[in-house]
């Protein structure tokens, strides 16, 4: 692809040589006369360099220069200036520009700048796309929820610290891609990054998984081998419900993170290691320390950084983008092609209280992806919990006639919804706080129910 290049002049004579001499040399060019024009061509002709002489109509090359840097401070701009004006270039560098030519210059001269800032424009594009694919592929929580957002800040401000990181958090919610993120946004990135779940491995091999054992340590260990922390030196451990390590495990844990060494079960050998730790858990440590349950000494240790993740009913406003988020995701691993979401669908996914959280939502989603014909979600496709009803026939209350409980329970809302209505002078929105609801959810039920907001 050739690169392109805008050249400002108002000599015509320069202008032309110095054009037909780019093109010449393969590159795509556009001239122009004036400061100004230099700066519409920037916006339209998105150029690789811009070649700007300082004595121009309009707007003078050093304007131009910074009307350019001040909407992309990335652009490649060489200055182009009389001789005897050293001054002039010597600023417009310090304002930005890559490098200057003085007049009369010499063609090889020229052509060689030109090359050189066209190389350093195609480097600069492509650490700028590395640097967006990298943000891109880092940005592993998903949401707009103010809590969320301050977390993710925090998360950004402690990765570029060694301290070790408690995470809470109810199962679902995201603990592991928050100490990816972690990992992920700190000097350690490169290095690796481990999950382990404390509560998935049998007590027996906890302490063989972490720290390793030599050979003939226990009956099976017919040969040595090195253990998590040792696989994961210059990197990053996660220790998902680390609250579930047995106490054994924990006294070994609390002299790494003192000491930064490691043993080998049956070794007597010391081993420095150099590892971060991001725990998490599910549980109130604090009342395992009373209970016994778990060091007092260790909780301190890991408890230098805190970081409580809201459940997903706290951040209702986050379902439809996540939601969105996991149509993509399953439409590409299951070949599918779901496209949208009804409304009815996401007043029932956001009126639902996720006890499973995110991977709850997850599940539900991907399953309704599967059920899901026509391209769009619609209530019947979600799971029987969600919908709020049994497949299985619903049996009638007695005195009601035959009427479900459901179509009971729906009856009184309505009947609430209306009163509140009525209380509010059908004001939707003083009804929907009375109500604590978001005033789109009010409108969807009104609309359900078939209650107009006409006071008639």
């Amino acid at each position: 692809m050739k690169a392109k290049i805008v050249v400002a002049d108002d000599e015509p004579r320069i202008r032309k040589m110095i054009a037909r001499l780019l093109t010449d040399e393969g590159y795509e060019v556009m001239p122009v006369e004036n400061g100004q024009e230099a700066v519409n061509a920037f916006l339209s002709f998105q150029p690789d360099v811009i070649l700007l002489d300082q004595q121009m109509p309009v707007l003078t090359g050093v304007e131009a220069l910074e009307k350019i840097k001040h909407i992309s401070p990335n652009q490649v701009v060489l200055f182009v200036t009389a001789f005897g004006s050293i001054s002039l270039a010597v600023d417009a560098v310090k304002k930005g520009a890559y490098d200057f030519i003085e007049k009369p210059f010499d063609n090889d001269k020229l052509l060689l700048t030109v090359a050189r800032a066209v190389e350093h424009s195609r480097m600069k594009g492509e650490l700028s796309t590395l640097k967006k694919t990298l943000s891109e592929k880092r940005n592993h929580v998903i949401g707009e929820n103010t809590g969320l957002k301050q977390i993710m800040a925090q998360v950004r401000r402690v990765a570029e610290t060694n301290a070790t990181v408690l995470v809470h958090g109810e199962s679902g919610t995201g603990k592991e891609l928050i100490a990816r993120a972690i990992h992920d946004n700190s000097l350690r990135a490169n290095a690796p990054f481990v999950a382990i779940n404390c509560g998935a491995i049998p007590l027996t091999l906890m302490e063989s998984e972490l720290f390793g054992h030599e050979r003939g340590a226990f009956t099976d260990a017919k040969e040595a081998k090195a253990g998590t922390f040792e696989r994961v030196d210059g990197g990053t451990l996660f220790l998902d419900e680390v609250g579930e390590l047995p106490l054994d495990a924990q006294v070994k844990l609390l002299r790494v993170l003192e000491e930064r060494k490691i043993t080998r079960i049956g070794g007597k050998k010391a081993i420095p290691v150099d590892v971060r730790i991001v725990a998490a858990t599910n549980r109130n440590l604090d009342d395992e320390v009373k209970s016994g349950r778990f060091r007092l000494d260790l909780l301190y240790r890991l408890n230098v950084f805190t970081l409580i993740l809201p459940p997903l009913r706290e951040r209702k406003e986050d379902i439809p983008l996540l939601t969105n988020f996991f149509i993509r995701k399953y439409n590409q691993t299951l070949s599918l092609d779901v496209q949208s979401v009804s409304p009815e669908t996401v007043e029932l996914l956001s009126s639902y209280d996720w006890p499973g959280n995110v991977r709850d939502l997850e599940n539900a989603i991907q399953s309704s992806m599967i059920l899901c014909t026509g391209g769009v979600i619609r209530p019947e496709h979600l799971p029987d919990r969600i919908k709020g009803y049994e497949l299985a026939e619903e049996q009638p209350v007695a005195g009601s006639s035959g009427s479900s409980i459901r179509e009971i329970n729906a009856q009184m809302e309505k009947e609430v919804i209306l009163e509140a209505l009525k209380k509010h002078n059908y004001n939707r929105t003083l009804t929907a706080e009375a109500l604590n609801i978001s005033r789109k959810t009010l409108f969807n039920k009104m609309k359900r129910y078939g209650l107009s907001a006409d006071k008639n």
